[in-house]
């Protein structure tokens, strides 16, 4: 990972808070979080969508209650200065991510429109018939769905490629070995999820390096990781990343799609329009300068400028002190539920053999469906995800399961009163 020094003023400065801000107690913490302040319900499903800290909510509120203007247009100063700070959060996100450029930064309408960007402006122009992209139909269906409906695209005008499900470990993560025995010379990319959404498995592809033609491309689904464990694009060796602002303390409706700059030139326009990288030639449309290429029309500019304030909040934090925290929940959490007779773990943490754990840990119990188990934890107060989790369904799965997740706000005796609910739920279904 780059050091600090590389790293633009505003990433230093905020470094230099960390040693204080990241030893709050857990009540100064939520006192940050408006919805948890004074809720009696005991919130376990960030995985889903993290709560917003008042500085996020207040840059909301703010932008459209003084100076609303568009940016990238007026020569005002109302118009001007958004187009200043909108380019000092792509320079801050950068930074945090661990891109070495900020032109290979692109704001998204959401992890969503950031993965059918790289399908739509990179699979539509370089893939050519008999071509293969290796995925795993386990991972979230925005990193599935897209790359069926490419196929699906590309067979209407005579290209066919082929998609290559890999297997995921017990651990949770992808298997490394089954990626690199289905690796072909006809393998254009890889993509994977760098935290899986239901397992809380955590994949890097490292062991891949070197054993993989280098021509290859790599994209990494960092929904889930970004903002809860640290993130280095480039450390990751990704092409491409994705990364959802409403899972980082941001506000919904907002992505950020990293493209590292060796695949520029092969990018066509994901949203020709207003504003967009483009040039009209009498043989076409002809690509511009980068990030602009990807993203034509009007920002999202309060969820971008929300985005900025959650990215302060969270190196305030420091995102290695969250990942800790995580972890020492998530430990807690399988310690406690694995005694719990009936209760089975899906793949994840609980099988690794060391102590790890990224905040997402997923079960079943014997005797109660995951939907009424759900409802009964809501009903006493514990919010939790069940059901299938967004993975992409095939119409023949019935593993929905009961999904926590956790983050900085939460505490050790939140999941030890939860696991004592679980535990009683458990004796009154045997």
């Amino acid at each position: 990972m780059r050091s600090h020094a590389s790293r633009p003023h505003f990433a230093r400065a905020a470094a230099g808070r960390l040693s204080s801000s990241a030893a709050q107690a857990p009540a100064d913490i939520r006192k940050l979080f408006p919805a948890l302040a004074d809720s009696t319900e005991i919130y376990l499903d960030s995985a889903a969508t993290t709560q917003k800290p008042l500085p996020v909510i207040e840059t909301i509120h703010r932008y459209h209650s003084s100076r609303t203007a568009n940016a990238g247009r007026g020569t005002y100063p109302w118009a001007t200065s958004l187009t200043t700070r909108l380019s000092r959060i792509r320079d801050r996100t950068a930074a945090f991510i661990g891109a070495e450029h900020p032109d290979e930064v692109v704001f998204t309408a959401g992890a969503t429109a950031a993965l059918n960007a790289v399908t739509l402006s990179w699979g539509l122009a370089v893939l050519e018939d008999g071509d293969e992209i290796l995925y795993s139909p386990a991972d979230h269906a925005s990193n599935v769905h897209p790359w069926h409906h490419l196929r699906g695209l590309l067979a209407r005008f005579g290209r066919r490629i082929e998609l290559i499900p890999y297997r995921v470990t017990a651990g949770g993560e992808a298997d490394t070995a089954d990626i690199l025995a289905k690796v072909t010379p006809r393998t254009r990319l890889i993509t994977t999820s760098h935290l899986h959404h239901v397992y809380g498995g955590l994949t890097t592809l490292a062991p891949l390096r070197g054993k993989l033609d280098p021509e290859i491309l790599l994209c990494v689904d960092c929904s889930q990781s970004g903002g809860h464990v640290p993130v280095d694009v480039t450390e990751l060796g990704a092409d491409f990343a994705i990364f959802a602002a409403h899972k980082m303390f941001g506000a919904p409706g907002t992505g950020i799609l990293y493209c590292h700059r060796r695949v520029h030139d092969k990018l066509v326009p994901f949203l020709p329009g207003g504003n967009s990288g483009v040039l009209v030639s009498e043989a076409g449309l002809v690509p511009a300068a980068m990030p602009a290429l990807l993203e034509g029309g009007t920002h999202n500019i309060p969820g971008i400028l929300a985005f900025g304030s959650a990215l302060e909040v969270l190196e305030s934090f420091d995102i290695g002190a969250i990942a800790a925290h995580n972890r020492e929940l998530t430990v807690r959490l399988i310690d406690t539920l694995r005694p719990i007779e009936g209760l089975e773990f899906l793949p994840g943490p609980a099988y690794t053999a060391s102590s790890v754990g990224y905040g997402i840990v997923s079960f079943t119990l014997d005797g109660i469906t995951a939907t009424d188990l759900g409802f009964v934890l809501s009903e006493l107060g514990f919010l939790v995800r069940t059901g299938l989790h967004c993975t992409a369904a095939d119409g023949a799965r019935s593993d929905d399961s009961v999904r926590v997740s956790t983050h900085i706000y939460n505490t050790a005796d939140e999941i030890d009163r939860f696991t004592k609910c679980v535990m009683t739920i458990a004796e009154e279904v045997r």
